[in-house]
């Protein structure tokens, strides 16, 4: 997998609204950050149009990000937020002038879609991190290890057991993001190649039958059977029907992986969380448990 450069005080990082709809009062904090980290922020003056849900409708929505993509000056490009919506606009971008010039994607949730298309169809790094309309609400290490990951500081992350780990060592590259988003790319030309690689998941919101028919849908496809492991994030906020599933999310996963060799490892700080860490997908990493299994640690390679 191809690395973006990593960033230098100066900077350009544009920030651009792919999927619903932020205003002025949501963004203005993460400028105010950035700022202070010696980036410099590009907007476009269209950031908080509006349509529906939506930051403008699907061709504005494009054209934005396309602008961003083809301007060779702009070394990151932050997603303002999430939602629903960047899977209606990913075919209508030309990612040519983007493959020349390579820079860092960052997000998460909806961005997913933007991390597994590039990884699968370029083979260049992506960083899933937070967004600008979390950086009020995200804890101060999750902002920090986000710039260090851009500089190119070393980045390692250390989480502690859950009961349904299955420990072990699992080595190669990371890839992933959110489940729902996942689930829907499967069968077209974004869904990523996950064949000895290290599956990251994480949702939020869902029902819980719904994690259950996610997990079987991607398990029926093929897509579990060759992982080098799998790493499951924050699963928030998960809500039930008046007749209860029977499991949490967590069961629920750990049911669906059940009869496969490979290390299964919950609780990773990464998600719909305040402490959301950073993870460059694309990138090698080793992630395996302590000679005691206290503690688990994630190291790039």
């Amino acid at each position: 997998m191809i690395s973006p450069p990593f960033l230098n005080k100066g900077d350009k990082i544009g920030i651009v609204a792919s999927a619903r709809k932020i205003s002025m009062e949501e963004v203005m904090p993460s400028i105010d950050i950035i700022n202070d980290y010696g980036y410099e922020v590009v907007t476009s003056n269209s950031l908080f149009e509006e349509e529906n849900q939506y930051a403008g409708n699907d061709k504005h929505r494009a054209n934005e990000l396309q602008k961003i993509l083809d301007d060779s000056s702009i070394k990151a490009i932050l997603f303002a937020r999430g939602g629903y919506g960047s899977v209606r606009i990913i075919d209508r971008l030309d990612f040519t002038a983007f493959v020349e010039n390579p820079c860092w994607l960052i997000g998460y949730s909806d961005i997913t879609v933007f991390h597994s298309h590039v990884s699968r169809n370029f083979g260049i790094q992506t960083l899933h991190a937070t967004m600008p309309i979390n950086f009020p609400e995200n804890s101060p290490q999750a902002i920090q290890l986000m710039f260090d990951a851009l500089s190119g500081k070393d980045i390692n992350i250390e989480f502690k057991p859950h009961e349904l780990s299955k420990h072990g060592e699992m080595k190669g590259e990371i890839t992933g993001g959110n489940l729902s988003v996942l689930y829907s790319l499967i069968g077209s030309i974004s869904f990523p190649d996950l064949d000895g690689k290290i599956l990251f998941i994480e949702d939020l919101d869902e029902y819980l039958y719904h994690i259950d028919r996610m997990m079987i849908g991607l398990k029926r496809a093929g897509k579990l059977e060759k992982l080098s492991g799998l790493v499951v994030g924050g699963m928030t906020d998960m809500n039930d029907n008046k007749v209860p599933f029977g499991m949490t999310a967590k069961q629920i996963i750990s049911e669906a992986v059940s009869e496969y060799n490979y290390p299964v490892y919950f609780g990773f700080p990464t998600g719909h969380i305040e402490n959301n860490m950073p993870i460059t997908l694309g990138k090698r990493a080793i992630i395996s448990a302590g000679s005691e299994g206290s503690e688990i640690k994630l190291s790039y390679c």
